[in-house]
């Protein structure tokens, strides 16, 4: 399927969308890894300069919306070190098992997230990639391939499979190998895309991959995983890392501050969460008894893991509903089966690719399945 346009529109750092209740500037965190110093910075960002709240996404990145001084926003990202590449600030788009590293997996691929993202900035023929277009990095416990990541690399147990939309091209690689297959696929789809934004609307896929040995059947796929890893976590070096999830992905700058003062590394995960990593246990028993009462949900029982939703009204034109008070109150009042995503029109943004969507009508909400 080709696009009817081909202005992206995708917003960023510097290139912002105008969202119904203004501004909105996306921030691309690689890996979804990101300072303590860094998320303090952007908390005191959203207070002085949008509506005071920072917005996880479904890619593991942070968003400010009501920007009403996106030219400080710009400069307060980069101060913090989060705007590396003008150029290339939109296409920096890399998810990558969050736990990696720390609790389980069959390899740390942290390392892969700080060279793919270097080797992207490094050419300048990628600045030109869609900003929806989307690396993953699977450690082997298939958290990310089932996130259909256009190109992907999951680890085996005999080498690395080079994925292509989420499933298995049956190419196998070296550890070694892996940056420069993403990046020459990645070049490969700058070259033929046309007016495609996604790997999966190109007719045929198989130039990308032309050239690369098939050692292995092809076409292997993950199933999606849906819900964070939430609670005490205890790590592979008696450490400990905390997964909160921010109910409806909306993280209070206040709340932000909080976090940041633990002074650890924080990972956004895909899943609209956090994970506050590499703790002593009495650091995380005082920040779980600090964090909780905040809103923050570390209990893997709450509704709030199964129940997400888009923007809605008033931050969206688009939208025919208050989504997320919708929302809010299926988790106060009804029994939540299952996941369940609240949309405010058809476009059905930020959908998981399994579970029920309630799209908003002027009747009321539609559910569907997918």
């Amino acid at each position: 399927m080709e696009r009817m346009r081909d202005d992206d529109a995708c917003p960023g750092a510097l290139q912002v969308h105008q969202a119904a209740d203004g501004a909105l500037a996306r921030l691309r965190l690689p890996g979804g890894m990101i300072s303590a110093a860094q998320l303090e910075a952007l908390a005191h960002t959203a207070s002085a300069f949008g509506n005071g709240t920072l917005e996880l996404t479904v890619r593991g990145n942070l968003q400010l919306r009501g920007v009403g001084d996106t030219a400080a926003v710009a400069d307060a990202v980069a101060g913090a070190g989060l705007l590396p590449s003008p150029t290339h600030e939109r296409v920096r788009n890399i998810v990558a098992s969050p736990l990696s590293g720390r609790v389980g997996g069959l390899a740390d691929i942290r390392p892969w997230v700080t060279e793919l993202d270097a080797a992207i900035q490094a050419d300048p023929d990628l600045a030109r990639l869609p900003g929806r277009f989307l690396f993953g990095l699977d450690d082997g416990r298939g958290d990310i391939s089932g996130l259909g990541a256009d190109i992907g690399a999951h680890v085996l147990t005999d080498g690395v499979a080079l994925m292509l939309a989420g499933h298995d091209t049956g190419i196998r690689l070296a550890p070694g190998e892996v940056i420069a297959a993403l990046v020459e696929v990645a070049r490969r789809f700058v070259d033929i895309r046309g007016k495609c934004w996604r790997i999966t609307e190109l007719d045929d896929q198989s130039s990308l991959v032309a050239g690369f040995q098939v050692t292995a059947p092809a076409g292997a796929t993950h199933l999606p995983v849906l819900r964070p890893p939430v609670g005490w976590i205890a790590q592979d070096d008696g450490a400990v890392a905390l997964g909160t999830a921010i109910p409806l992905g909306v993280l209070a700058a206040r709340q932000a501050e909080f976090v940041a003062a633990i002074d650890a590394p924080i990972v956004v995960t895909p899943w609209r969460s956090l994970l506050i990593c590499d703790l002593t246990e009495a650091v995380a028993d005082t920040s779980l008894r600090v964090l909780a009462p905040m809103g923050l949900v570390f209990d893997e029982n709450s509704p709030w893991l199964d129940v997400t939703a888009c923007v809605g009204s008033p931050g969206c034109e688009k939208s025919l509903a208050d989504v997320r008070a919708e929302a809010a109150r299926v988790v106060a009042e009804e029994d939540v089966d299952g996941h369940v995503h609240y949309v405010g029109c058809e476009r059905a943004c930020g959908s998981p690719p399994t579970g029920q969507v309630f799209v908003a009508t002027e009747e009321g909400f539609r559910r569907t399945s997918r």
